[in-house]
């Protein structure tokens, strides 16, 4: 019988593994760990001599870090078998990506600095980027370094884009959050109902979190709204976090509300500074798919909008698709990046 299921007939790159310490996570309050594992994809050919390569950054969604790229799928390709094929079937160039590990017990990251979550910009900024720098032969300049991903990991590029332009030279977000009323104050009732199984305590809510040998969906909900009270929103109190809608009648707290407001993308494109920024990249992909159930499209839509009216150059497209099983998209963002990436080099 024929085979129906292809092998890859084009060459491997392969993964290493860097052991690092951080210092800017020293001290963090979950005591999370403060050394982690930096996972580099290295493609087939990679060498330590010749033109140095691009770097590209993959941030990982809400509940994922980048060794979670890594695993093997029941169907489909993981983050290393994609590249393989695309730099295989030349469409794109060999790169360097890095797969950086910003796990929380919080499950999982904006990619903010937060005193109620750690450094994480920080993290990335001033000890991944330049420890890839000193251990790879990667171009040490942002105008050949990229980041991309998707959900809270394209939020993150989003982010990292508009405030640290010194760093990144090129972004590309695939559904990234934005549109903050329509997406999370429609998960606020969810969270609200059972964080009140816990009185109300965030600490005793995450406790029960990470002792549950069954987890339901309303239990992911409620942990992304208390991650994100905590990255957008962090105070003095223990645990840091102050919920932005009252627990007996949802009222919103608009002080609260209106600093997680401060953080979509759609009001941080009102900043003179991240115009400027957005301005100076050598690219700016944005995609989602238009019926995504977290109402992502409709912040995007937005932010498109204000893009085209500040006439800030972006690649913008939305497809059939929902916020799930939308990896394929990488085949269109990875080598749309790598070609403004060599853009003028």
């Amino acid at each position: 019988m024929a085979r129906v299921r292809p092998e890859a007939d084009w060459p491997s790159g392969r993964i290493e593994r860097i052991a690092f310490r951080s210092n800017v996570l020293q001290g963090n309050p979950w005591d999370d760990p403060v050394e982690r594992d930096l996972c580099v994809y290295l493609p087939h050919g990679y060498s330590e001599g010749g033109a140095p390569l691009a770097a590209l950054w993959d941030l990982a969604a809400f509940t994922n870090a980048g060794p979670g790229h890594l695993n093997w799928n029941n169907h489909g390709e993981n983050l290393a078998q994609r590249l393989d094929r695309l730099i295989g079937q030349q469409l794109m160039p060999p790169a360097v990506v890095a797969l950086p590990d910003c796990y929380t017990s919080l499950g999982g990251n904006q990619y903010v600095n937060s005193s109620a979550v750690g450094r994480y910009a920080d993290y990335l900024v001033e000890e991944l980027v330049p420890l890839l720098s000193q251990r790879f032969n990667v171009r040490p300049d942002r105008g050949g370094r990229a980041m991309f991903g998707k959900s809270s990991g394209g939020y993150g590029a989003l982010y990292l884009a508009m405030h640290y332009p010194e760093t990144w030279g090129a972004a590309a977000s695939h559904a990234g959050d934005a549109g903050f009323e329509w997406l999370f104050l429609p998960e606020f009732p969810q969270a609200c109902a059972v964080l009140n199984e816990y009185g109300g305590d965030v600490t005793a809510f995450l406790e029960g979190f990470w002792r549950k040998n069954r987890l339901a969906g309303r239990d992911f909900a409620a942990m992304m709204v208390v991650a994100m009270a905590a990255s957008y929103d962090p105070v003095e109190q223990p645990p840091g976090v102050r919920l932005p809608f009252d627990l007996q009648t949802m009222e919103l707290d608009q002080e609260a509300w209106n600093n997680w407001l401060r953080f979509d993308p759609v009001v941080m494109i009102d900043q003179p500074a991240c115009q400027q920024a957005l301005r100076s990249l050598k690219g700016l992909y944005i995609d989602v798919g238009w019926r995504d159930q977290y109402n992502i499209h409709f912040g995007n839509r937005r932010l498109h909008r204000k893009l085209q009216a500040l006439d800030i150059d972006c690649h913008y497209e939305e497809f059939d698709g929902t916020h799930s099983g939308i990896d394929w998209r990488l085949d269109h963002s990875l080598p749309w990046l790598m070609n403004r990436l060599a853009a003028d080099t």
